[in-house]
């Protein structure tokens, strides 16, 4: 097998046609682990850098909609209601200076949506099938207002954790990434599309 993938690119250079564009990932190259083995995830973008679109970077009026929480977070794990997340998001946004809130949906141009997922998958981490991660999961999907197309999801997990203090302290934090994927995100400085 081995052979005949190195025989191959052999001869697509040897023909002058280049062996990888920007956009292709590199070979798969079966064998054992070394310093030379490429893998099938080699030459992937990480992060932000694909276009963002125009409305996420220009918009200033938002509604922030909530999802709301499945049942079974509250009061355990997480100290509080299932309005939480929603009253700490809204909250952090408003003393912010990127967005204006506004009341009504149909005075915004955006529309944020929060939702708090309880944990799905398999706890003993086996990924193999492709599982999820055993942990509550926060949910923004950004929604073009006039057209309810979305136009951006950011999710961000909560730890796991054994107290009771520590659990909402997670919660927060988590709350603190997903705000900081957003600033990200609909930075004026981020690329439009």
């Amino acid at each position: 097998m081995r052979f005949t993938g190195v025989w191959m690119a052999v001869c697509i250079v040897v023909l002058g046609a280049p062996l990888l564009t920007a956009q292709q990932s590199a070979p798969i190259v079966t064998g054992p682990p070394g310093p030379g083995r490429v893998t099938k995830s080699a030459d992937r973008p990480q992060g932000i850098n694909s276009p963002v679109p125009a409305l996420l970077v220009t918009a200033h009026k938002v509604f922030i909609s909530n999802g709301g929480a499945e049942a079974g977070l509250f009061p355990h794990p997480f100290s509080g209601t299932q309005d939480r997340a929603y009253g700490y998001f809204y909250k952090t946004l408003a003393d912010g200076k990127r967005f204006e809130i506004v009341g009504s949906p149909a005075e915004a141009e955006l529309v944020m949506d929060l939702t708090l997922s309880a944990p799905t998958g398999s706890y003993g981490g086996d990924k193999q099938h492709g599982t999820e991660d055993a942990l509550p999961v926060f949910k923004l999907v950004i929604y073009d207002r006039p057209t309810h197309y979305a136009l951006w999801t950011l999710s961000q997990t909560i730890d796991k954790a054994a107290l009771q203090k520590t659990h909402d302290k997670n919660f927060d934090d988590a709350l603190d990434l997903l705000t900081t994927q957003l600033a990200i995100v609909t930075a004026p400085s981020a690329p439009a599309q």
